[in-house]
């Protein structure tokens, strides 16, 4: 029974990563207002809800809250990743020559 557990973690530890990939896509170049940022932090909560599922406490079923959820990926959020993803990318921009097309716009 555990492998088969371990193999659906798995598999739905692929499918978020896959999905967060898809929805970071050409991240480093968004620009990160408010109202995306908190459709970005739901929808992570959504499929880390479904990852961690939902925890049992005197023969009651519950859902995880947000600070569970939080301490279970140590603080690393999506918002995190993709301000580390612009920073990334500017520091690419930077050292680039005058002369290149994107240099110029910046």
């Amino acid at each position: 029974m555990s492998v088969k557990y371990d193999t659906i973690i798995s598999l739905v530890l692929v499918n978020y990563l896959k999905e967060c990939g898809i929805r970071t896509y050409a991240s480093e170049t968004w620009v990160l207002k408010e109202t995306i940022i908190q459709k970005l932090l739901v929808f992570e909560r959504k499929i880390l809800s479904r990852i961690f599922g939902p925890t049992k406490e005197n023969q009651i079923w519950r859902v995880k809250t947000n600070e569970e959820l939080d301490k279970l990926i140590k603080h690393k959020n999506i918002i995190n990743y993709i301000k580390a993803q612009i920073l990334s990318w500017f520091g690419h921009v930077q050292r680039m020559p005058d002369t290149r097309t994107v240099q110029e716009d910046i």
